[in-house]
């Protein structure tokens, strides 16, 4: 063998190598999740330097064009082919900037950013992936050994173990291609899903055909939930036999109108009758009804579908541009007359009156079929469904409620009923009535006791067969009843309201969530729990004040009301996360004081317990921000952490002293820390005398670092120790 041999040998061995390490199931999922972009109106927006930079040009010239068969186009731009805006902002702001400025000005919620770099240090990729996160956008990184700062930065990251920059960026070029692969997959098992759709007789075999295929990323899909409101057996709980993806589709389903909120002030009472008199203030509009749920559920980071039936006149093009701006799609199904408009007349914080301007339903379904088809399209690809009935016509039209029936054989379809609605389709998973609806439908008196609600929720579990019910009980939380013999589970609230907190549009928050936990692999307790902290959270945040859509009062650009925090690990840590930003912001807004601590928290022991209760002391709030698994790992080594971060947040959530826990991935808690805020961020005796890593950022934020007194001798890594010497 010949020297040349022999180093062409070797080259090839560590590019066979590289490559039987790259994580095929997330590149595949990736292809499948870019395929869902040209149907939501999203984008794909690439950047990369050098090499990276023509491997990035080659995958938007594919999703633009095509790979292999004919599809239609996805948007995808590569940044860095923008010459005369890399020239121009390259001049004016510096190359570190040339790529963020672009995702600044092209990035929208639910766009996805994909960064390619061989080392994973590029200054100008690594501003761009803030840039993203900022703009709500999902990030994705192509690099080269982990760990890396842009890998770490990215909400999904796909490393290539290998010490030549040539093989990192051939391992690349792989990946493009098998992105490209999978999105043909996936675009091809969608149109034959979409071709199914339209034929009734046919879907029942068709869908238990596909239930067990793999999909795109080379997992089955998760097995049709057994629930169904006129099915023998009760619902048990059951875990999907493989998890759902982490931002499914969802679609809401229910009668939409426009929201009218006037604030104003009462000085006075007036002088011939004895009536408040309202001065001053203004108004806001915003979506109601199903449409305030879609917005909601869109606002906490999934792509949504909202079919409902809107007038032809202004109010309904005014609640069509509310929509557009939210990212929410709409199915019209088209309604025979007027679009609702309700008010509702407010001061200091509570409602006086409320006026509802149309008392008359006008018929739904003006559009015909076409409609209908758009509808039954967008129920047969959604990851979960929400009807939210408001008993005007959209949930009891009957052509709907067949494919309603139909789509929740396959995806968690919830219903949030009314007292003047209809009842469930077959095959509903969880009803969400609150107390007073509870009784309407079930025909029950009662008071407003744990027991009182307890008994009403039998009541519609008697009436509407065996469907699970999560009955909501205000700002007492909710009982979830899953079987008529079996005790509920009872879940109370944790974050407490504010002086002016208003609930209107908990429900809505409460049930979008529920169906987003459920889509994403809960089992319904789960769910349920984290729709009672997320709802909670919502209204201790003000309700629907962070939905100020009047262009004479624009959305509140403060990201801690206005969207999920992004790069926090998973669905269920991401909603938590968005539960403790949203707490902070409620505290700060009633001029409290927002406390911080962050750690492992591996093995909780009395010195862990001493510096929370000493931390909730300094505040009116104490957030901890908590390792996630990944980060434990890479910060202690590869035998921890020993207590997974879902448990570990459970264990910290149960103290008296902590009012939120907020799961970070990263390697460090700046980007939590970032969104939370803190007044006050605080620190064991151990590092008293030390420089703290976060004081710089804390200070830049307005906040303060602070150090508490320690137990000494008491540490999880002695703990664990000790253990194994025993």
């Amino acid at each position: 063998m010949t020297a040349d041999t022999s180093t062409a040998t070797e080259y090839l061995n560590q590019l066979t190598t590289a490559l039987s390490e790259i994580d095929l199931s997330r590149v595949a999922n990736w292809g499948s999740r870019l395929a869902r972009l040209r149907s939501k109106g999203r984008r794909l927006l690439v950047a990369g330097n050098g090499g990276s930079a023509a491997e990035a040009q080659h995958l938007t010239a594919e999703l633009v064009g095509r790979f292999r068969t004919e599809r239609s186009p996805i948007s995808a731009l590569a940044l860095h082919a923008e010459t005369s805006s890399v020239t121009a902002i390259s001049n004016d702001y510096g190359y570190e900037e040339v790529f963020a400025r672009q995702v600044r000005a092209h990035a929208r919620p639910g766009d996805i950013v994909l960064l390619m770099s061989g080392s994973g240090r590029s200054p100008n990729l690594l501003r761009a992936a803030e840039a993203a996160r900022e703009a709500g956008a999902v990030t994705w990184a192509l690099t080269g050994p982990a760990p890396n700062p842009l890998a770490t930065l990215v909400d999904e990251a796909v490393t290539v173990t290998a010490r030549s920059l040539s093989t990192v960026q051939e391992c690349h070029l792989v990946a493009v291609h098998l992105m490209c692969a999978a999105v043909d997959a996936a675009v091809a098992a969608r149109d034959a899903t979409a071709v199914d759709a339209t034929a009734p007789e046919a879907a029942p075999e068709a869908a238990t055909t596909d239930a067990t295929a793999p999909d795109a990323a080379g997992s089955a899909p998760s097995a049709p939930p057994p629930s169904s409101a006129s099915s023998p057996e009760p619902v048990r709980e059951r875990r999907p036999a493989t998890a759902r993806k982490v931002r499914p589709d969802l679609v809401v389903v229910g009668d939409a109108f426009l929201d009218h909120d006037h604030l104003g002030r009462v000085e006075r009472v007036a002088s011939d009758e004895p009536a408040l008199v309202v001065s001053g203030g203004r108004t806001h509009m915003r979506p109601g009804g199903a449409a305030l749920a879609a917005v909601l559920t869109a606002r906490q980071g999934y792509p949504v579908t909202l079919v409902t039936a809107l007038g032809q006149d202004a109010v309904g093009d005014r609640l069509r541009t509310l929509l557009d701006e939210a990212r929410v799609e709409v199915v019209d199904l088209g309604l025979d007359g007027s679009t609702a408009v309700k008010t509702r007349i407010r001061a200091a914080g509570r409602t006086l009156m409320m006026l509802d301007e149309h008392d008359v339903c006008p018929p739904v379904g003006r559009e015909g079929e076409t409609a209908l088809a758009a509808a039954r399209r967008a129920l047969t690809a959604a990851g979960g469904i929400l009807v939210s009935d408001y008993g005007r016509g959209v949930a009891a039209h009957a052509g709907l409620r067949a494919v309603l029936a139909e789509a929740a054989r396959w995806s968690p379809l919830v219903w949030d009923p009314h007292p003047r609605g209809a009842a469930p389709v077959p095959h509903t998973a969880v009803v969400t009535p609150n107390s007073r609806e509870a009784r309407v439908i079930a025909s029950r008196a009662g008071g407003d006791t744990l027991s009182d609600d307890v008994e009403a929720a039998r009541a519609v579990r008697g009436a509407w067969g065996p469907v699970q019910v999560a009955l909501t009980r205000h700002e007492h939380g909710a009982v979830l009843l899953t079987d008529a013999d079996m005790p509920p589970l009872v879940v109370p609230t944790k974050v407490a309201a504010g002086r002016k907190a208003d609930p209107c549009g908990a429900g809505d928050f409460f049930a979008g969530h529920l169906a987003a936990m459920l889509a994403c692999g809960l089992l319904p307790s789960e769910a349920v729990t984290s729709a009672v902290a997320a709802a909670s959270a919502y209204v201790a945040a003000g309700g629907p004040g962070a939905l100020e859509y009047s262009p004479e009062y624009p959305p509140d650009d403060d990201p801690a009301m206005t969207g999920p925090v992004t790069g926090l690990s998973g669905a269920g840590p991401a909603a938590a996360a968005h539960a403790a930003v949203e707490l902070a912001g409620a505290v700060r807004a009633r001029g409290g004081t927002v406390v911080a601590a962050g750690g492992c928290f591996d093995l909780l022991h009395i010195g862990h317990i001493q510096l929370l209760e000493q931390a909730r002391r300094l505040g009116d709030c104490l957030i901890v921000c908590l390792n996630s698994d990944d980060s434990l790992s890479r910060l202690k080594g590869p035998s921890r952490p020993i207590v997974p971060a879902a448990q570990r947040a459970l264990v910290l959530e149960a103290l008296a002293s902590v009012d939120a826990v907020l799961v970070f991935d990263e390697d460090t808690p700046e980007a939590a820390i970032r969104a939370l805020r803190p007044s006050i961020w605080v620190k064991g005796g151990d590092y008293s005398g030390m420089e703290i890593p976060e004081n710089e950022l804390v200070s830049s934020l307005g906040g303060r670092t602070v150090v508490v007194p320690f137990v000494a001798g008491w540490s999880t890594s002695s703990l664990i120790e000790s253990a194994r010497t025993r």
